[in-house]
């Protein structure tokens, strides 16, 4: 299959994906709090909320709903909350309209919230990848020029059955994989503190062995990560020297260390035997 031609984003210096195998995994918190970490470290941050059939990003930055984007030359401006740059369905469609889509028109929706929006001096664009490894999973790799993803897990091992398959989606675009994010890592009590790996311990690090990239971090399922992500004020806003940001923020300086060193690879399409 021949490579697709890459999308030309003036303003945008490096794009990053936060990707998961399947649903429920934290993907979005984790690609929220990277972004204001990555912020919180001195950079100018995007996030493109592109996951077109479940937009949540509105919610976890406090956006008030009904939010509409302004449109100038015929572009669409990037809502700003909490200093990051954002552009989701859901600013344009509305949080509560399902997207009754096949593969194609969501993607091409997709193509035109990041191609039409009039991103300014964007260091980092951080886009929260829409879960799974399907049509629309694939297109986004093929035609954005990014620096690489990273991949969300929780321990369990149908999830790292899932992330396997995310990462290998990558690989075979020539996306470099930044490393994993163990989410849901342990329980943290929230009366006592004590915590405990409910759902299984070492998954994040055996995948990240396996496949020879970084554990980048592992992260608790904590209530108040929860609650403060719904409440529109995540933990880099609500709590930045707390223990949760401190977490994000060793995640958004491994992110960093790797776009310095430059490993990424032009996004093209490439088969590889099974």
């Amino acid at each position: 299959m021949s490579a697709m031609q890459a999308f030309d984003l003036p303003g945008i210096k490096h794009i990053i994906a936060v990707a998961s195998g399947k649903g429920g995994v934290g993907k979005s918190t984790v690609s929220a709090n990277l972004a204001l970490a990555l912020k919180a470290e001195g950079l100018n941050v995007a996030l493109l909320d592109a996951d077109i059939y479940g937009p949540s990003q509105g919610l976890m930055f406090g956006v008030p709903e009904g939010t509409r984007p302004d449109v100038e030359d015929e572009l669409l401006v990037p809502i700003v909350a909490h200093g990051i740059q954002l552009m989701s369905m859901g600013f344009v469609a509305g949080d509560r309209t399902p997207a009754v889509w096949r593969g194609p028109m969501a993607s091409g929706a997709l193509q035109q919230l990041l191609t039409q929006t009039a991103w300014e001096d964007v260091d980092v664009l951080v886009i929260d990848y829409p879960p799974g490894t399907g049509d629309i999973q694939l297109t986004i790799a093929q035609r954005v020029p990014m620096d690489g993803a990273v991949v969300v897990t929780t321990p369990q091992d149908i999830a790292l059955l899932d992330a396997r398959k995310a990462i290998e989606m990558f690989r075979k675009v020539e996306v470099p994989v930044i490393g994993i994010v163990e989410n849901m890592s342990t329980h943290v009590c929230s009366n006592c503190g004590h915590e405990e790996a409910i759902f299984g311990a070492g998954g994040g690090d055996r995948i990240a062995r396996e496949y020879d990239v970084p554990l980048l971090g592992q992260l608790p399922l904590s209530l108040s990560i929860r609650e403060q992500s719904d409440g529109g004020k995540p933990p880099l806003v609500s709590e930045p020297e707390g223990e949760s940001s401190r977490r994000f923020r060793d995640i958004a300086q491994a992110v960093i260390a790797n776009l310095k060193a430059g490993r990424a690879s032009g996004p093209t399409i490439k088969m590889l035997d099974d």
